[in-house]
């Protein structure tokens, strides 16, 4: 089974509706999981901050500014 996670909106009819068109090769019947913010979610970034570091990252990452994983958690107390 292979996943994709993309974007869409819930329309009032409750119908879904993709942001982006997906590249499948063939029309075929698919499992749909539906991820929702709850009112309260302290993780409701808009996703314009949320792109903006994304591209942050990858210009670090793709000029050489990382760190080592085993460096990443130096410091960190897991409970």
């Amino acid at each position: 089974m292979k996943a994709i996670e993309t974007t869409a909106t819930i329309n009032q009819q409750g119908q879904l509706t993709l942001d982006s068109a997906l590249e499948i090769a063939q029309p075929q019947r698919v499992r749909v999981i539906i991820l929702m913010s709850e009112a309260d979610d302290e993780d409701d970034t808009p996703d314009e901050i949320v792109l903006t570091g994304i591209q942050q990252g990858m210009k670090e990452a793709l000029s050489g500014k990382t760190l080592p994983l085993s460096e990443m958690w130096t410091g960190i107390d897991a409970e």
